[in-house]
């Protein structure tokens, strides 16, 4: 439950060059300091929600329960969360969110005060904070593409993951010592603390104003748009998939740590916080040494390397070594989450454009939480069954075979060009339609010549994921019987409104594609596209008084 980074920059501001260049953006770097803290105050948070855990129930199921909970809302809401991040005012919506997570913590630390926690009470308020950490998430992570300039947008990014990192050092290793020197109260207070700073620092932000758009998407149509998007996108779906797998086997680590430092390590709660400041320790090391390991791997090495390298720590901590050894594994553990967490999140950034950057980055969210609740729970019950050692081999052996397995699923490259094109010439229309007309039907003619007409088929089907990506639901190609060579391609579009931001949507690449497509066509003027409206049946008129209906009686 991280508040990440944002930010922002001046636009006056040229881009300068070096991996804390977006430091010297007054705004980026006021807010990254404050979402440093905010995290800071969240990992404090998790480490006495999970170690309080283990005073309130000697369950392994039950201490699972906790990551589950926390991680189930961001599966649940992650795409209603992703649809707010693209329609909303961000900056408001941030700070309604903030507020809404800081009345969680204050009522954790009056209930831990009045010494009122129940293992029930505890994992029910854990589900809410993680309710604010789901709407929240999209929205940090869209404004980053948004406002910083280009140039910066890698380096951005880095310090964003370099932030939450920091605090995963620091945060854990300092609520465990603040957990057993004044108890989880002040814990508590200590992360509310920590939001009123993060409210400070977005109140004190000033988001420029958004111009109106005619065309501005409402919650149920970008719902759609976002669904249809993510189903026809398959180089996501190699991303999605890849994540719930390696992610549901890495999850034991995290849902099984606090028994490893009670039972395996036989140490505290200040145990426990240093535990989880080795493994935010390792995931700055590895954020370090991630540019010189991806010189040498691409992305599927480095995921393989990762998933061995979680597999070792896990084994090595089921045979229950000295604390002297957990921590350096635990460090290894921190640098191959990093690895994976990183690549597979920037595989998914590096094939999403602007207009649904917020909704995808949901689904994958969706996915990744989805992975750790259900991981969690999973891993939960295999401890309680068999014992936590015997729980954590099983989860090894299973991440080293999946990650064989899925390494012949090759990861996105994320090359194209995904600035929008603008290449379609606006619809000619007789009369001004309104937006919300439809369905509406797109026909385009192609004069096909025989010998070409396999390799056009071809080419046009490719073609077809970019239309139901970028807002048709349905899709085909039809031939004229009375006439061999003319091929008509159709898609079918909700509404005119919807068919108007597919001009806006198509990018670069896919643009590409289409000339590919159009490079077929033999006719002497371009490809004829025609725009089909729905219409429904006109209202019945009703009879005069005193006459009959005609027809036979």
């Amino acid at each position: 439950m991280t508040k990440t980074a944002a930010s922002t920059a001046d636009s006056t501001t040229s881009a300068a060059t070096g991996a804390f260049a977006p430091l010297a953006l007054p705004t980026f770097a006021v807010l990254w300091v404050a979402t440093v803290m905010g995290n800071i105050g969240s990992f404090m948070r998790d480490v006495a929600s999970a170690w309080l855990a283990t005073d309130l129930s000697a369950s392994p199921a039950a201490v699972a329960m906790i990551q589950a909970a926390a991680t189930l809302p961001v599966f649940l809401l992650a795409i209603p969360a992703g649809v707010l991040a693209d329609i909303l005012d961000r900056r408001r919506f941030l700070v309604a969110v903030q507020i809404g997570l800081a009345l969680v913590s204050g009522t954790l630390m009056l209930l831990a005060w009045r010494q009122a926690l129940t293992i029930e009470l505890l994992i029910a308020m854990v589900f809410l904070g993680g309710v604010g950490t789901a709407m929240m998430g999209p929205t940090w992570q869209s404004i980053v593409p948004e406002l910083v300039p280009q140039p910066m947008l890698r380096r951005a990014v880095a310090l964003n993951s370099l932030g939450v990192n920091i605090a995963r050092a620091i945060g854990p290793a300092a609520g465990g010592l603040l957990l057993a020197a004044f108890g989880a109260a002040a814990t508590y207070g200590a992360d509310l603390f920590s939001y009123l700073f993060v409210i400070a620092a977005l109140l004190w932000w000033r988001r420029p104003p958004q111009a109106e758009d005619p065309l501005r998407e409402h919650f149920f149509s970008a719902l759609r748009a976002g669904l249809r998007y993510t189903r026809a996108h398959s180089k996501l779906h190699v991303v999605l998939i890849r994540t719930a797998v390696h992610f549901a086997f890495g999850s034991s680590i995290w849902a099984l740590l606090p028994l490893v430092a009670r039972q395996l390590l036989q140490g505290g709660a200040s145990l426990y916080g240093v535990l989880l400041g080795a493994v935010g320790a390792g995931a700055i090391l590895g954020a370090l040494l991630m540019p010189r390991l991806q010189r040498r791997l691409d992305g599927d090495g480095v995921m393989l390397a990762s998933a061995l390298a979680t597999a070792l720590v896990m084994a090595a901590l089921s045979a229950a070594p000295p604390v002297w050894l957990a921590l350096p594994l635990l460090l290894l553990l921190g640098a191959a989450w990093i690895l994976a967490l990183t690549t597979m999140a920037g595989a998914a950034q590096a094939i999403l454009p602007n207009w649904v950057r917020g909704r995808a980055l949901a689904v994958y969210q969706m996915v990744f939480n989805g992975a750790l609740a259900a991981g969690s729970l999973l891993w939960g019950f295999v401890a309680q069954g068999l014992g936590t050692p015997q729980a954590l081999l099983i989860a090894a052996v299973g991440l080293v075979l999946a990650a064989l397995g899925m390494h012949r699923l090759r990861l996105p490259l994320g090359e194209d060009d995904l600035g929008p094109a603008r290449h379609w010439p606006d619809p000619e229309m007789a009369e001004a339609v309104a937006h919300d007309r439809g369905p509406v039907m797109i026909l385009i003619e192609y004069r096909i010549p025989t010998a070409d007409r396999d390799a056009f088929l071809h080419a046009v089907h490719q073609l077809s994921e970019e239309r139901l990506r970028d807002g048709a639901f349905s899709w085909g190609v039809m031939e004229d019987p009375a006439d061999a060579g003319l091929l008509t391609e159709w898609f079918l579009v909700e509404s005119w409104a919807e068919h108007l931001r597919q001009h806006r949507r198509v990018h670069s690449a896919d643009a590409d594609l289409q000339r590919e497509v159009v490079r077929f066509h033999a006719g002497e003027a371009p490809p004829r596209v025609r725009h089909l409206l729905g219409i429904g049946l006109p209202p019945r008129q009703p009879t005069r008084q005193g006459s009959e209906p005609a027809g036979p009686h």
